[in-house]
């Protein structure tokens, strides 16, 4: 408890400073210095806020403790009323502090580029990786995003190999970043006769998409290849070679887009998955990780490795890492994925807290 006021301090300090700042008459004048101020002074306040309260709350426990040794049973009695009232506000406002007291992650605001692959499981981890496209195309819709195909490989049985889109709008990659790994699904696939249930994987990615202030690729460090785009089954899509394949020459990282009929278009579009990989990557080697972005965020693909459990027998969703099992399988993959990313956010957040006060 005094650790976390003693976080808090430091936070109702700052807010004091730009509050006298914003008093000043010179500054309040100058549009240029007093909208940054503000803007800082706004994303502090929730911590300011819910501190008040938090000590409002220990101050109260504080006295109703000091009731409990009256002489009056019926004072007592209602002192044990208040505690077990106050008990509840304490622990639901330390759980709102840690929350807020996590250092929010400069990338929360961007949109982000999705990546999704089947993994170990053949044409039934491709029928689970166009599942698991259709589950986040649905949860954009509910947040009223925008999601853009950019490269899409089909399988043969009306899967998708790989699937890689554009999805913007507000707090995106805040939302979605945790869901980058290893899904699991366990059901019987529709080719199965004997009924037996199946088990195959989809590695999902969820990279910020750079601008190109934040990552500026010199044209000469690019190799670029135009071939003729095909489809499934190798079906021409069209007569020219409108698909682009894009190699960055110093990493070795390769894109290619075919989706669209103008060359033009695809590049563009290529273009801008190959900028957010190369800023995942920058990323990763400033945070001093030791492996690549691509491997980091989704491992080999592997059934035993997993962050999320998907078994249609039982209807049962599971994430392995905030230890939370939901019997909401059908409404999950219909795009209901808040109760499930909120448990993530939450569990994910008290580690980075304790993370950082261990250090």
């Amino acid at each position: 408890m005094s650790d976390l006021l003693e976080n808090v301090a430091a936070f109702e300090e700052r807010s004091r400073h730009l509050e006298e700042r914003l008093a000043d008459p010179a500054v309040a004048g100058s549009p240029g210095e007093y909208a940054p101020i503000a803007k800082e002074l706004a994303a502090l306040r929730p911590v300011v806020v819910a501190a008040a309260a938090y000590r409002a709350v220990l101050a109260g426990i504080e006295d109703a403790r000091s009731m409990l040794d009256d002489d009056d049973p019926e004072v007592c009695e209602m002192a044990r009323g208040e505690l077990e009232g106050l008990a509840v506000d304490r622990d639901r406002l330390e759980a709102e502090l840690k929350r807020l007291l996590v250092p929010r992650d400069p990338n929360d605001e961007k949109n982000v580029i999705l990546e999704i692959r089947a993994g170990t499981g053949g044409d039934e981890a491709a029928l689970f990786a166009a599942d698991l496209f259709r589950m986040y195309s649905r949860y954009a819709e509910r947040q009223g995003w925008r999601v853009e195909s950019l490269s899409v490989s089909h399988g043969t049985s009306g899967g998708l190999k790989e699937i890689i889109a554009s999805v913007s709008g507000d707090q995106v990659f805040n939302r979605l970043k945790h869901e980058r790994g290893v899904h699991r699904v366990q059901r019987v696939p529709a080719t199965e006769s004997q009924g037996r249930i199946h088990t195959s994987t989809v590695t999902v990615a969820v990279l910020p998409e750079a601008e190109e202030v934040d990552i500026r690729i010199d044209p000469s460090d690019l190799r670029v290849d135009v071939f003729r785009a095909s489809g499934p089954g190798g079906q021409s899509v069209n007569t020219t070679d409108s698909a682009v394949r894009l190699t960055h020459i110093p990493t070795g990282v390769t894109v290619q887009c075919q989706d669209e009929k103008s060359q033009h278009k695809n590049k563009a579009k290529a273009l801008k998955v190959l900028r957010s990989r190369l800023y995942e990557a920058e990323q990763e080697r400033l945070a001093d990780e030791r492996s690549s972005a691509r491997r980091a965020q989704v491992g080999s693909g592997e059934r035993s490795e997993k962050i999320r459990t998907y078994n249609y027998p039982q209807s049962r969703v599971t994430d392995h890492r905030a230890g939370v099992t939901l019997h909401k399988l059908e409404a999950v993959v219909e795009g209901d994925l808040d109760e499930l990313l909120d448990a993530v956010h939450a569990t994910l957040n008290a580690q980075a807290l304790d993370a950082e006060d261990a250090s």
